[in-house]
């Protein structure tokens, strides 16, 4: 049996290949290609939906879904973890609800968040430097906001971050302590670096996206994934198999 799928923000760069994925995919079709000012209405006659949105309007389209009874891959940016836990709540009081949260479909940066867990383990100087392309509206970007608040939980019973003059602007936006540096540029898709720094040394652990194929095998995936849990669940590594340490 197919699961006809709606995806919200299906005209943007993400939800075009969204689409594209889902047509390749012989368990999985397309019924229903909305954009951000689409009646929600229309998702409606969907087994699962998609919202690759902008974060002005994915709360709005999340909570349409959840109440709809219909599992839902986010894939926009900007769920920080207070909206997070605030969904949690509202999902944990309907049965059977499913709400993946994905901040990357790449695979590539999935796994540098995972080896930048376990480095945080060991350098309390740490800060992020993450590069989009001009359109990308929203900053810091979900992917860097996710890194940012998994190291400052791994780095919570190990004195925390050190970040020198954080207050000042020039030291970029101070995500759970850790500073994060957006760049919005042509002729880039996306990069981050995250910078530890020690004693005499520095590691740095980058992923570099060079087309948006990248994310092509993720949000497989996390289709695969979001149709058989229950439940909030936030991040790629949980299709993958893997966790944060």
């Amino acid at each position: 049996m197919t699961t006809q799928v709606a995806v919200v923000g299906a005209t943007g760069r993400l939800g075009s290949q969204v689409c594209q994925v889902i047509e390749g995919l012989q368990a999985f079709d397309v019924i229903a290609r909305l954009n951000s000012s689409s009646d929600l209405q229309e998702m409606l006659g969907a087994d699962a939906v998609v919202d690759v949105t902008h974060p002005g309007v994915s709360a709005t389209v999340v909570d349409f879904a959840v109440d709809q009874g219909l599992p839902v891959l986010v894939g926009t940016s900007g769920w920080s973890a207070d909206r997070l836990r605030t969904l949690e709540k509202k999902v944990h009081q309907i049965p059977n609800a499913s709400v993946f949260v994905v901040p990357n479909f790449s695979v590539g940066a999935t796994v540098q968040n995972l080896l930048a867990a376990r480095a945080a383990e060991f350098f309390e100087s740490i800060e992020i430097v993450e590069t989009h392309h001009a359109g990308k509206i929203d900053s810091p970007s979900g992917t860097a906001v996710r890194a940012a608040e998994t190291m400052a939980e791994v780095r919570k019973d190990r004195g925390g971050v050190v970040a020198p003059h954080g207050e000042q602007t020039a030291r970029g936006e101070q995500v759970q302590g850790i500073p994060v540096h957006s760049l919005r540029m042509q002729g880039v898709v996306a990069s981050q670096d995250i910078v530890f720094g020690g004693v005499g040394e520095t590691l740095t652990v980058s992923h570099h996206t060079s087309s948006p194929d990248a994310y092509r095998t993720g949000i497989a995936m996390a289709l695969s994934y979001l149709m058989s849990h229950e439940g909030l669940t936030v991040g790629l590594e949980h299709a993958l198999g893997v966790s944060t340490p």
